[in-house]
């Protein structure tokens, strides 16, 4: 990727090593913290110099006498005991903007390394409404998936999806009582039996079917039995289940689609796909000689994992009555995605508190060999919080279902929408308010550090001000309208395609800023991928909208003199279709014409 502050730390490494004669010179170049410094700041002198035992302000000045930078910068200036501080030139930004303009990519370049890239993420679990636990997991694998594209990459997404266990067997054995005690009882016959019962429904016969198991032996026992035919594939029980995974499967369709989320039924690979992968985990890791029994169970002891006391901790991975459990589950899948799907980089997206758990799966893979060439990255999260900072939860001390927050914060936008443009047909105010409901819950979630807990406020992320999605969407609405006005004046829509055969004329202050905010989103996305940060990018695009609205206010577009105009109105589109790109591209939130 041909970065600017890639070019730079090459450059000017180049010329440190011709310097001090050492042969790796790492330039250290940051973006500045200050602008009134410049745009990039070096900070590799001082080090260097350490290291050679001479003084870092001469070092300094004997670098800059070896640099070649006319092209890029003015004249770099020394500053302190030994930073170099770099000012990008006004006709090398106005190039890069033009190169940007002329691109359908805004001038961002793909890595020169692809890899297949395999990202875990959702995960719900059959049977189960998704609830605000999944959110997290479910939008920032998203995004991770849309930010690697854009930096070239194949990404397969997966979705791992609990649909195996006793808990099936339980639930089936409720279903085949309930059908066979209705007045018209159903036959069952090897034919798709239509229970047609809503997920709610199911969750409540769970919640039953774990009462009978604890306190009916004939309902345990039959629910034993139905875990044994699940796994031979008999009727009824295969009936049953596939019903269940159907009904629950149209949910997080809905929840998906809603959400903006590009998951797909393809990227389904449940727990049962690997059902049959799970004994040959178990024997070749006995064969290797790093699985044993302990207690009965079938466990590995990766080194370096010890409990509270010192012992040696074991990952289990069949127990004592011969059932497999997560860590076999997530070995089996490991070997698929690098033996079937490729891949060379395995990232799962969930929860802090799985750290230990993938911590010890990664490290058996990589004892068995089975992930060699593959790197393997847990992605974790924090907690999404309540106003009274404890998980979010409903009054009834229940997990908050995601639909039912998402509609809420739909219909709070609506309030909000029918206050503000009660003139906008009905059509239009749902399709703003569905955009920026379920925009400020994505984008609340974005903009904070994913490692942290944050906490859940609909006022807070449903304000018109600060950095929130209404704010940026706004930013995005007040650029159309701009064009809109445009059009109506019978100005020809940007004058860009003349601007394309010439430099654009970067004269105030506001243009210039905006226009060099403009080419740094490429730093923006490479700086979120290297991280898998997406608070990186949200930084990124509200500084963008503060630095328009800047311009905005010092530039007119629209009523300024005809030679000012086509820049001007340059900076218009570049601003509108990098709000775009990073909001609806790469975040999975839409923007809207007017608000």
């Amino acid at each position: 990727m041909n970065l600017i502050i890639d070019i730079l730390e090459e450059r000017i490494s180049a010329a440190m090593a011709a310097v001090s004669g050492q042969s790796t010179c790492p330039a250290i170049v940051l973006p500045a913290t200050d602008a009134k410094f410049g745009d990039y700041q070096v900070n590799g002198i001082m080090p260097l110099a350490k290291q050679l035992k001479i003084n870092p302000r001469k070092l300094a000045e004997d670098v800059v006498k070896n640099l070649s930078l006319s092209d890029i910068c003015e004249t770099p200036e020394v500053a302190g005991p030994g930073f170099i501080n770099l000012r990008l030139k006004a006709d090398f930004i106005a190039k890069k903007l033009l190169s940007a303009a002329k691109s359908d990519r805004l001038g961002i370049e793909g890595t020169n390394k692809p890899q297949t890239i395999v990202v875990d993420f959702s995960g719900p679990n059959i049977a189960k409404q998704m609830h605000v636990g999944h959110l997290r997991s479910t939008i920032i694998g998203d995004a991770i998936c849309r930010l690697l594209e854009s930096q070239g990459h194949t990404v397969i997404r997966q979705n791992h999806i609990g649909d195996w266990g006793t808990q099936f067997g339980k639930l089936c054995a409720y279903f085949d009582k309930k059908i066979l005690t209705k007045p018209d009882g159903d036959a069952i016959n090897g034919e798709a039996i239509n229970i047609d019962e809503t997920l709610a429904d199911i969750e409540g016969f769970y919640r039953e079917a774990n009462r009978l198991y604890e306190t009916d032996e004939k309902f345990a026992k039959t629910a034993r039995a139905a875990v044994v035919g699940l796994h031979t594939g008999d009727v009824p029980w295969k009936t049953y289940w596939e019903q269940i995974v159907k009904t629950t499967s149209k949910h997080f369709r809905e929840i998906y689609n809603r959400l903006g989320v590009s998951l797909e039924d393809k990227d389904e690979r449940s727990e049962s796909f690997y059902k049959d992968k799970l004994a040959g985990v178990v024997e070749d890791l006995k064969k290797l000689g790093l699985a044993k029994e302990s207690e009965g169970a079938i466990c590995v002891f990766p080194e370096g994992f010890k409990d509270k006391n010192g012992n040696p901790l074991p990952l289990i991975i069949q127990k004592t009555d011969g059932a497999y459990l997560y860590a076999t589950t997530d070995l089996a899948a490991i070997r698929y995605r690098v033996n079937e799907l490729k891949a060379n980089r395995v990232i799962y997206v969930t929860d802090a508190r799985q750290g230990l758990h993938f911590e010890m799966v990664f490290a058996v893979a990589r004892l068995a060999g089975w992930a060699k060439d593959t790197e393997l990255v847990h992605v974790t999260f924090g907690s999404v919080l309540g106003e009274d900072g404890k998980p979010l939860k409903t009054r009834s001390g229940e997990s908050v279902k995601l639909k039912e927050l998402l509609d809420e914060a739909v219909e709070r936008t609506k309030e909000v929408v029918e206050e503000k443009n009660p003139e906008l047909p009905k059509d239009e105010k749902e399709k703003i308010a569905v955009a920026v409901g379920v925009g400020a819950v994505k984008y609340a979630d974005y903009s904070n550090n994913r490692t942290s807990d944050y906490i859940f406020s609909f006022d807070r992320m449903l304000a018109m001000e600060g950095n929130t999605a209404p704010y940026m969407q706004y930013a995005y609405a007040r650029v159309k309208s701009i064009e809109r006005k445009a059009e109506q004046r019978g100005i020809e829509k940007y004058q860009i395609s003349n601007l394309k055969s010439q430099i654009p004329n970067l004269i105030e202050p506001a243009e210039l800023q905006l226009a060099k905010h403009l080419i740094h989103f490429d730093e923006a996305l490479a700086a979120a991928a290297a991280d898998l940060r997406h608070n990186y990018l949200t930084s990124y695009l509200y500084e963008l909208a503060q630095k328009f609205s800047f311009f905005y206010a010092d530039c007119p577009v629209l009523d300024c003199s005809a030679d000012k105009r086509p820049t001007r109105l340059l900076l218009c589109d570049l601003t509108a279709r990098t709000l775009k790109c990073g909001l609806t591209d790469l975040l999975g939130i839409e923007v809207v014409e007017q608000m």
